[in-house]
C-alpha cells in the first residue's frame, strides 16, 4: 500500500514569511522549502507572485554584511598614512580601490551598489 501525502494549505502570511527566508543572504530556496517540507519549486511559484514580493522598506532596512579579509594589518597605533589604500573584493567578482583619503559612508554606499 503506498503512503499518500496530504494536501497542505498555506496561508496568505505563511507564504509571506517563507519567501522572505528566501531574501536572506546565503539561504536557498531549497534550504527553506525543506525547512517546511514543501516543494521548492512551490516556493519559487510563490515568488514569483507580487503579493509575496518583499516590501521596498523591507529590503532596503535589512543590515547588509560582506566578508572582509585584512591583508598586510598593521598596528593599531601607527598613524593613518594619506597614501593608504584600501582594496574590497567583493563577492560577486567586483575589485574596488581606493587610494588616500575617502569619506566611509560614500564608500559604504558604493560596496552596497556593487553588491547587488
Amino acid at each position: 500500500m503506498s503512503k499518500r501525502r496530504r494536501r497542505r494549505t498555506w496561508s496568505e502570511d505563511e507564504k509571506r514569511m517563507i519567501c522572505a527566508q528566501t531574501r536572506v543572504p546565503g539561504v536557498s530556496v531549497a534550504q527553506v522549502a525543506r525547512r517546511y517540507d514543501v516543494n521548492a519549486n512551490q516556493v519559487f511559484n510563490w515568488l514569483k507572485e507580487p503579493r509575496f514580493a518583499a516590501e521596498v522598506d523591507e529590503e532596503q532596512d535589512l543590515p547588509r554584511f560582506l566578508p572582509v579579509e585584512v591583508l598586510d594589518a598593521e598596528p593599531a597605533s601607527t598613524p593613518p598614512d594619506t597614501g593608504a589604500q584600501i582594496e574590497v573584493e567583493l563577492a560577486n567578482g567586483h575589485r574596488l580601490k581606493v587610494k588616500g583619503g575617502f569619506d566611509p559612508d560614500v564608500l559604504a554606499a558604493l560596496i552596497r551598489k556593487l553588491s547587488t
